[in-house]
């Protein structure tokens, strides 16, 4: 309510003041003193003009400058009066009072949030901590979705061996290989439920579980819910970081968690981490890319710049094996490396330092249709980013394909 009072008399004040410079008369002669002076000067002009203290000449001279000063008050005065009706000043009011009263409350009420009291950094933490403790259960998540009517299930013989399967296991809880085995059959056929219910079993029968127990089971319950790290998912993440406080995937999903219950600080942290630490080749690395700067305005970090990753070079094993070889061989294994790469940019992506340098690869083997092909392909995918699409033209330009 507050917040209202303060910017109602704001908006109200700001009216009252356009509304009275526009609508304010100017007084045509300021109290009449100028016009008395002057007034008074051309007396005492005809007087000195009598007593002959000045020449005509200098009293004609003197009279006319005093008469133009006189000429310009008049109009300085005309100039400033506004002549506006009743009515013409009633409806600049209402249109002062509409625009900024009527319309900053439409505005606000459209883009701000109403009735949001403005809380400090400990109040926030807090209510995160309070809304992540309070977060629904696994189970109660589950409940809310489509049940698993149907399992996916493969064709062929692998059907009735996968049927007997999880038959058999459901008659034998306590039968820890078939429960590791029915695991791995639907974690591979995408019955991320099934699979969850089934690590549970195999963590409960396992005298030491190891941390890849932990993580599986993690990210089953993570997947059988569309990507929500329940309370469950995050104890099973905790058990992961106890023992491996640098393991990559759990660090994900704990960053994953805390962007879902409102602590970007936290989740940038954790992410931010993995995305200089590496590897290159983290699979984990591609998401965190395309959330991470959205992640850091909301953590209020203005300076954060997106680390461009590191291009992979031949190892020192293939620079051995490479001059060993003969001139035909060695393109051979030039040409599969570059011919890798461009699978990999057309089927996951990538930067555009990777796209360059594939540009350029093909300009060095001579395959320059396939490096127009390369090029106009590197343009769809970096149509709205000007600064890769000026990399991978340069290197198009380069090898003669681009102006």
């Amino acid at each position: 309510m507050t917040f209202w009072i303060v910017a109602l008399a704001s908006g109200a004040i700001l009216a009252f003041f356009f509304f009275k410079a526009l609508t304010l008369r100017a007084p045509q002669i300021k109290d009449e003193t100028d016009l008395a002076v002057y007034k008074q000067q051309l007396v005492e002009v005809d007087r000195d003009l009598e007593r002959g203290i000045i020449a005509p000449d200098e009293a004609d001279r003197l009279k006319t400058e005093i008469s133009r000063r006189i000429l310009a008050l008049d109009k300085h005065s005309d100039d400033l009066a506004f002549n506006l009706s009743g009515r013409e000043i009633a409806l600049i009011g209402a249109i002062f009072v509409t625009v900024f009263l009527g319309g900053g409350a439409a505005l606000y009420t459209h883009l701000g949030q109403p009735g949001y009291s403005d809380l400090s950094q400990n109040d926030r933490i807090e209510n995160a901590k309070v809304r992540m403790e309070a977060r629904p259960s696994q189970t109660e998540v589950w409940e809310k979705m489509p049940a698993e009517i149907e399992l996916n299930t493969p064709v062929g013989e692998m059907a009735e061996m996968v049927k007997q399967l999880r038959d058999k296991v459901a008659t034998r809880p306590n039968d820890l290989e078939g429960h590791i085995l029915l695991f791995r059959i639907e974690a591979g056929l995408g019955n991320f439920r099934a699979a969850a219910v089934a690590k549970e079993r195999v963590l409960s029968l396992t005298a030491e579980p190891t941390i890849e127990d932990f993580f599986d089971y993690a990210e089953m319950l993570i997947l059988s819910v569309n990507g929500y790290v329940s309370p469950q998912a995050e104890t099973a993440l905790k058990a992961v970081l106890s023992r491996d406080p640098n393991h990559g995937p759990a660090l994900y999903y704990s960053g994953h968690m805390m962007a879902q219950n409102d602590r970007p600080d936290v989740a940038f942290r954790l992410w931010n981490r993995l995305l200089r630490d590496g590897p290159d080749d983290a699979p984990w690395l591609e998401p965190i890319r395309a959330q991470i700067p959205e992640l850091a305005f909301l953590a209020g970090i203005s300076d954060f710049e997106l680390p461009q990753p590191q291009l992979k070079g031949p190892s020192a094993e293939d620079i051995a094996a490479a001059s060993d070889m003969t001139d035909g061989d060695r393109m051979d294994m030039i040409r599969g490396m570059v011919s890798q790469l461009s699978d990999r940019l057309a089927t996951q992506g990538g930067s555009p330092s990777e796209w360059a340098r594939l540009i350029n690869a093909l300009g060095v083997l001579g395959d320059v249709e396939q490096a127009k092909a390369i090029f106009a392909n590197a343009k769809e995918v970096f149509a709205s980013n000007m600064g890769a699409l000026d990399q991978v033209t340069a290197a198009a330009r380069q090898i003669g394909i681009a102006e």
